[in-house]
C-alpha cells in the first residue's frame, strides 16, 4: 500500500492512540540494484498488512516474516536482506533472499506496543494518587466510575484493574475483571476486609485466588501515594513474570515457497493458491505464476 511520509506517519500516530500493536520499518541502507533507497519507510501490523514501502514484493515477503517475529520478540531488529547466503552477523537478523534483483537491503525494525493500561475504580486518595504515578511510568490510566459499577469498561486489552472505591461497587468490578481474564486485579481494603469481600463474590476459590488483597507489595507504605507505589510494582513484577498472552501478537507457522524456496509466512496478506486441493504459499506473484503455471516442474520429486 503506497503512502507518502506524511500519511504513514498520521497512521502511525493513529495507531498508537488506538492501542494497535505494530512494527515500525526504516531502511538504513540500500545497496543497488534495488527499489528502495535509505530512509524509505514502512508499517507491520500484527495481521501481516504491510503499509508504506521498502521494496518489491520479494522484500515484502521477507518483511512481513520478520516484522511478525519482532511483534512476537518484542525486541528491535536490524534485518539484513541479501541475494546470496550469508554467515550470522552479531546485532543483525540475515535472511538470504533469492529472488532479490542483485541489491541488499538493511532495514532497522521497531515494534510500537501500546502501554500498559490500567483501569481504577474509584477516585479516592489512592485511587487518585495511582492515575499520578502510573502516568509518571508511561502507563495508560482510566478511571471506571465507582457510581457505575455495572457499566464495565471493555476489559479485554486491560493489563490491570486496580479497585480502590472503598465498599462502592467493588463485587461487580472484580467480578468482571476475573472473567475477562484480566491478568493483576487488586483489591484497596484492609485484610480483614478483602477476606470478606472475597468471601462475598460469585467466583470459584481458584478465582479468588487471583485477586490480590491487600494490593500493593508489603514495603510499609504509609501515605496514599506510597501506597499506589507499592500496587504499580506488583503490577510491574506480575507483568514481567507472566506478560499477558492475548496482548502479544500469536506466533504465525511458515510455509516454504516451492518455486524460490524462501520461507512465507502462513497469514492472509501472503500470496497463495489452491492447486489439486492443497494450499501453496508465495513469496511474490511471479514464483505464484510460474507454479500453477507448471506444478509438476516444483513437486519434491521433480
Amino acid at each position: 500500500m503506497g503512502m507518502t511520509a506524511r500519511e504513514l506517519r498520521e497512521r502511525a500516530v493513529k495507531l498508537q492512540a488506538d492501542r494497535v500493536p505494530f512494527v515500525h520499518a526504516r531502511v538504513v541502507l540500500a545497496e543497488r540494484p534495488t527499489s528502495a533507497k535509505p530512509g524509505d519507510e514502512a508499517i507491520v501490523l500484527a495481521d501481516g498488512t504491510i503499509e508504506g514501502f521498502v521494496g518489491g514484493q520479494c522484500a515484502l515477503a521477507t518483511l512481513r516474516a520478520q516484522g511478525l517475529a519482532v511483534l512476537e520478540r518484542r525486541e528491535s531488529t536490524l534485518l539484513r536482506i541479501a541475494p546470496t547466503p550469508e554467515p550470522d552477523q552479531p546485532g543483525r537478523t540475515v535472511v538470504h533472499n533469492p529472488c532479490q534483483s542483485g541489491g541488499t537491503l538493511e532495514i532497522f525494525m521497531e515494534p510500537v506496543l501500546p502501554a500498559p493500561l490500567i483501569r481504577v475504580l474509584g477516585t479516592t486518595p489512592i485511587g487518585i494518587a495511582l492515575a499520578r504515578v502510573g502516568a509518571a511510568l508511561g502507563y495508560d490510566m482510566e478511571s471506571w466510575d465507582s457510581g457505575r459499577p455495572d457499566a464495565a469498561p471493555d476489559l479485554a486489552t486491560t493489563d490491570a484493574v486496580v479497585v480502590a472505591s472503598h465498599g462502592n461497587g467493588e463485587e461487580v468490578a472484580i467480578e468482571a475483571a476475573v472473567k475477562a481474564g484480566v491478568p493483576y486485579i487488586g483489591l484497596v481494603a484492609s485484610r480483614k476486609r478483602g477476606a470478606a469481600v472475597l468471601a462475598s463474590l460469585d467466583l470459584t476459590d481458584e478465582q479468588k485466588s487471583l485477586i490480590r488483597t491487600p494490593a500493593g507489595m508489603d514495603i510499609g507504605a504509609r501515605t496514599a501515594e506510597e501506597v499506589a507505589l507499592s500496587i504499580l510494582a506488583e503490577v510491574i513484577a506480575q507483568r514481567h513474570g507472566e506478560p499477558r498472552a492475548m496482548s502479544a501478537p500469536t506466533s504465525v507457522a511458515t510455509a516454504v515457497d516451492p518455486v524460490c524456496h524462501m520461507d512465507v509466512v502462513m497469514v492472509p496478506t501472503s500470496l497463495h493458491a489452491e492447486v489439486d486441493g492443497a494450499t501453496w504459499w508465495f513469496c511474490c506473484q511471479g514464483c505464484l505464476d510460474r507454479f500453477v503455471a507448471n506444478p509438476e516442474a516444483f513437486s519434491p520429486a521433480s
